[in-house]
């Protein structure tokens, strides 16, 4: 048990992202070496205290990720802070957090994940270069489809609404809206309705005035004047307590807001895109989502496809990642192994896209010595599953192999240029012929 203990820290260790946990009384007990890096403090210095003494986050006070999980009982990700490191400078994270269980499922603590924002920007930049559409990875016909509905409506403000289950990328269609959108340089905000209490969700959205309770020591700005001219990004809107979905549908219908505690009007102009991932018609049916509200959001709706039904996009996504890791490790291991590759095309991926990510990376830092994941690397819930043969036959027939659909999707996106396409597979012209004579592809370069 031990020794598997001490496996496990390894392995936290050697991630690039900061990790540490807490007891139930916020005490820092664990602390990696990412963690060290980032913020400058050392193990040995931080075990034992409270971890807001140690980050010094405004988020500390008034909206502490762990107590947010802890009353939501839903896992936060990529909430964005600041804390300040040992030499008393404020950075920029992004951070996730889950509550601890012990094995009877009873709470134990916390753990957050976090990054540097500068990491991840220049990280995503570098892979943007090769990357599908603004980060989004997908060569499937339903992802194509929504990258074209995407450009369709680059001209228009109206509301966007994203559905998808969890995992599958909704913030970052989202910023793909945005980005392509005549509201592009304007501001963009972007904020999860799940984690917050009403009281915090209608002062952060709408804002408040001195007074108007107990931690309200100044008049403060709301989301919605923030973005004012831009847009803002409403993820989980149907988790929003119902006076609050009330109040976002007036914001809908006339613009019009008043903050918290003040009855002075204010208007606003903002492109609203919002996202769940809820039953909506069990929502609907049980009053928990307001209709009006919903097709007042629902003008352009986007149905993001969860990652089983869009088994064509696995490898490029895995691809993705491996160059992603790659950047953030500085080690190269560009491929996985046949059985690998079997494995994570027979797994249900219940977590999707974030899913596939998290075990990329959990097999990435396991490997050394090597620039190929082989199957001893995966997560034993990888290594153990029976879902045999499911494969990609929902895409395919069965006499044609994927292999030969990836070639054919690479030579048409560079326009049947052998000398292109060989140089993205990374092989010889002569290897590409040998593959395109194996499987009956003709040439149609002019």
């Amino acid at each position: 048990m031990a020794d598997y203990e001490i496996k496990n820290e390894d392995i936290l260790d050697s991630l690039g992202e900061g990790v540490f946990t807490v007891d139930k009384s916020f005490r820092i007990n664990f602390f990696n070496k990412a963690a060290e890096r980032i913020t400058g403090n050392k193990k040995e210095e931080v075990i034992g205290e409270f971890c807001k003494n140690v980050f010094k986050s405004k988020v500390c006070f008034t909206e502490c990720p762990i107590a947010l999980v802890l009353n939501s009982k839903k896992n936060i990700y990529d909430f964005e802070s600041k804390i300040k490191t040992a030499n008393e400078k404020f950075i920029p994270i992004k951070l996730n957090a889950a509550v601890l269980h012990n094995e009877e499922e009873k709470p134990i603590g916390g753990v957050i994940s976090f990054r540097e924002v500068s990491d991840l920007e220049r990280i995503e930049k570098d892979l943007n270069k090769d990357s599908n559409f603004h980060g989004i990875i997908g060569k499937s016909k339903p992802m194509m489809e929504i990258f074209e509905l995407i450009k369709e409506i680059s001209d228009s403000d109206a509301p966007v609404f994203i559905h998808g289950e969890s995992g599958t990328g909704k913030e970052m269609i989202a910023n793909a809206i945005q980005q392509t959108s005549i509201r592009k340089d304007k501001v963009f905000i972007k904020i999860n309705c799940s984690v917050l209490p009403a009281h915090l969700l209608a002062s952060e959205l709408f804002g408040h005035v001195k007074g108007a309770f107990t931690d309200a020591v100044k008049d403060r700005p709301g989301r919605f004047e923030i973005a004012d001219g831009g847009t803002i990004f409403l993820d989980e809107v149907a988790e929003m307590p119902l006076q609050m979905q009330l109040q976002l549908l007036r914001v809908l219908q006339e613009g019009t807001f008043e903050r918290v505690g003040e009855s002075i009007t204010r208007r606003v102009d903002v492109r609203v895109i919002a996202a769940t991932n809820i039953n909506i018609e069990e929502a609907l049916r049980t009053g928990k989502f307001r209709e009006d509200l919903y097709y007042r959001l629902n003008v352009i709706p986007i149905e993001i496809p969860p990652l089983k039904d869009r088994l064509v996009d696995l490898i490029p996504l895995v691809k993705h990642f491996l160059n992603k890791f790659s950047l953030l490790y500085k080690k190269e291991i560009n491929d996985i192994d046949d059985e690998t590759l079997e494995l994570i095309s027979n797994f249900e991926w219940r977590g999707n896209i974030r899913e596939l990510e998290n075990v990329i990376e959990y097999s990435f830092v396991r490997t050394n010595n090597s620039n190929i994941i082989t199957a001893s690397k995966l997560p034993p819930m990888i290594r153990g599953n029976n879902n045999k043969k499911r494969a990609f036959n929902k895409y395919y027939n069965d006499e044609e192999s994927f292999e030969k659909h990836q070639l054919l999707d690479i030579l048409e996106k560079n326009h049947w240029s052998k000398t292109k396409t060989a140089q993205e597979l990374k092989i010889g012209r002569t290897t590409l012929w040998r593959k395109m004579k194996q499987f009956g592809i003709d040439d149609q370069e002019n």
